[in-house]
């Protein structure tokens, strides 16, 4: 085995490139944005320091052997811990506008539900890669809707819509692609509304709920609780065809666009680099979920293929629901968008998922089909 993957050939390392091409090349396009390029301070320096550490992640995680995260023991355990992480946020760390979601470490905050999300997706990979064939049986729906519950409901403690909404996305995406029969997803959709009249009724709290009313009728306090979304829209619109110029964005460099770093860079870009610069955004990112999506075809093992689809599924949700928020198009709820946004958990999370998967993927490579299909089968 040793053997083998010692002897990879040189088009096996390169063909995974785009996963850490595309991504920088996202990344320095946030960091552009969010430097300020005059006076006054900017979070561009450290988010390249940030953005250094990640490539280095992703190069770590590509080169290494990670088949070991296909293991029950190693997945089970790594559960475990998150549901103690988030515990422990809970009752250890002081609400920072209202939410309890980030250790603060001194030198860095940790946000302990991005590497989660990871964990998360393993989870699942692993359910449905051994459960795939016996998933007409709703009883793995409820089982596997049981593991993601036991994390969602502790970050809509938090409280965390957006988290929530992205750990939601995960794990219903993973049961379409596991496979599901129409009855059921017509229950699942029950449930889920159930639920959001539930979470509206007895969960949300108030400015979660004035948040949704802004989005449905967003002029009516666009002082208040629509400022958000309405600076944002002012924002993507003011960008028009080509932009305003990198470091000439007013409603952002200016600050009537808050958090214009993260919550809301997708709007602050579009404000500078206009429709050319969104579209340049978003071509990039559809070539790098295509790649995604072409090496879970052609996986060796059921779980390759489900933890890369899961990938998949992390990145499109972030990018859909931070857009859409950034254009007026769903309520805030304070989601980054994959690469761009600044903060230091995320970024390394996403390097890393992308460095798993070229392991995973590289690996598979190097050993027999009938070898990978069957490796850890037991674990």
């Amino acid at each position: 085995m040793s053997e083998l993957i010692g002897r990879r050939p040189l088009s096996a390392w390169l063909s995974e490139w785009p996963l850490l091409i595309i991504p920088v090349a996202l990344s320095v396009l946030g960091i552009l944005t969010m430097h300020t390029f005059g006076d006054g301070s900017s979070l561009a320096p450290r988010q390249l320091i940030w953005l250094s550490v990640g490539i280095i992640v992703f190069l770590a995680c590509a080169s290494f052997d990670m088949r070991f995260i296909r293991r029950t023991p190693i997945i089970l355990a790594g559960y475990a811990v998150s549901i103690g992480l988030l515990l422990l946020l809970l009752v250890a760390t002081h609400s920072v506008q209202g939410a309890r979601s980030w250790f603060d470490l001194g030198f860095f905050s940790l946000q302990p539900s991005d590497p989660i999300k990871l964990v998360f997706i393993a989870l699942m990979a692993k359910y449905f890669s051994r459960r795939h064939m016996e998933i007409g049986d709703f009883r793995h729906i409820i089982v596997s809707g049981g593991y993601a519950a036991g994390l969602i409901l502790l970050i809509l403690v938090e409280p965390d819509l957006g988290t929530a909404a992205i750990f939601s996305t995960v794990w219903f995406g993973m049961v379409l692609v596991s496979g599901i029969s129409k009855k059921h997803l017509a229950i699942i959709i029950t449930i889920a509304v159930v639920t959001a009249v539930g979470l509206w009724a007895f969960a949300l709290r108030d400015y979660q709920r004035d948040r949704i009313v802004s989005f449905l009728n967003p002029a009516a306090d666009i002082h208040g609780t629509g400022y958000n979304a309405y600076q944002a829209t002012i924002a993507v619109g003011s960008g028009e065809v080509t932009g305003k110029g990198i470091g000439y964005g007013t409603q952002s460099k200016l600050r009537f666009l808050p958090e214009y770093e993260t919550d809301f860079i997708f709007a602050s870009f579009a404000e500078e680099w206009g429709f050319v610069g969104v579209s340049l955004v978003l071509v990039l990112y559809g070539l790098l979920l295509a790649r995604l999506l072409s090496i879970a075809r052609r996986a060796a093992t059921n779980f390759d293929a489900l933890f890369t689809v899961g990938v998949v599924l992390l990145f499109t949700a972030h990018i859909f629901i931070h857009a859409g928020i950034n254009l007026g198009l769903l309520p805030v709820t304070g989601t980054t968008i994959p690469f761009m946004s600044y903060g230091g958990s995320h970024l390394i999370v996403e390097f890393a998922a992308l460095g798993i998967v070229a392991s995973l993927a590289r690996n598979a490579r190097s050993v027999p089909r009938e070898h990978a299909m069957n490796e850890y089968l037991g674990g």
